[in-house]
Parts: structure tokens; C-alpha cells; sequence
């Protein structure tokens, strides 16, 4: 095996619905209904969504640059690479922060705040977001 990273990407295709109450349901590729919990930080998961999905853009030449990606989707370019690093958070946290786990203090805005990268910072910063 040689020294380089490899990537693994898992894509798992999910339907989203909403019910009468308001609330949303994911159909499963099986056709099974979870509802998502009530405590789920909506902003929070778009943005994480948003993140991963922009980074895909980046990584596949769609747009060469953030500043390219930002005038395409009409945001400030600041903006977009402060979400952007929201890619960088590790997957306890990313699993966290969609199951609706996160601590109280995890928000959008305290998140785009700046987080470390190192992932065992972060998990130490995570924790104590809500304190």
C-alpha cells in the first residue's frame, strides 16, 4: 500500500417528507419511514448538507475556486468558506449533530465561529459548547 489517502464515499439515497404536523419524515431506499427527532437543529443539518455539497462541486471541478462557487450560488465567499469548514468536522460530530445530539451550545452560529481541525480538539470543544 502506498502512502496516499484514499477516500470512501457513501451515498445512501433518502426521501425527505413532510407530515401534516409539520414535522419530517425520511423514506429509506427500502421504503421504511423514520421520523427525524424533535430536537434535530434543521439550520444546522442544511448547512452541514450544504457543506458536504459544495465541497463536491469544489472537488470535482465544477467550480475551481470558492469565490467561483460563491457567485454561482449567490453568497458572500466569506460565507461559503466559513461553511465549508463545516466539512472538516469529524464524524462523531457530523453523527452528533444529525441525530439531534449536539450539545445545547452547538449552534450554526458558534460553529462557524471557527472549530479546530484536529478532531480530537474538536470533540473536547464540542463538549464543552454548552457550558
Amino acid at each position: 500500500m502506498t502512502g496516499e489517502a484514499q477516500m470512501l464515499t457513501i451515498r445512501v439515497p433518502l426521501a425527505p417528507r413532510k407530515l401534516p404536523s409539520g414535522r419530517k419524515l425520511v423514506l429509506t431506499p427500502e421504503g421504511n419511514a423514520i421520523e427525524a427527532p424533535a430536537n434535530v437543529d434543521i439550520t444546522l443539518v442544511k448547512a452541514l448538507a450544504r457543506a458536504f455539497r459544495w465541497r463536491r462541486m469544489i472537488e470535482t471541478g465544477r467550480h475551481a475556486t470558492v469565490a467561483e462557487l460563491a457567485a454561482a450560488e449567490k453568497i458572500n465567499p466569506s460565507y461559503v468558506s466559513r461553511v465549508l469548514r463545516l466539512t472538516l468536522l469529524s464524524p462523531t460530530m457530523v453523527e452528533a449533530i444529525l441525530a439531534g445530539r449536539q450539545p445545547e451550545g452547538v449552534t450554526l452560529p458558534w460553529l462557524l465561529e471557527g472549530v479546530p481541525v484536529g478532531w480530537g480538539e474538536q470533540q473536547s470543544g464540542f463538549t464543552g459548547a454548552s457550558q
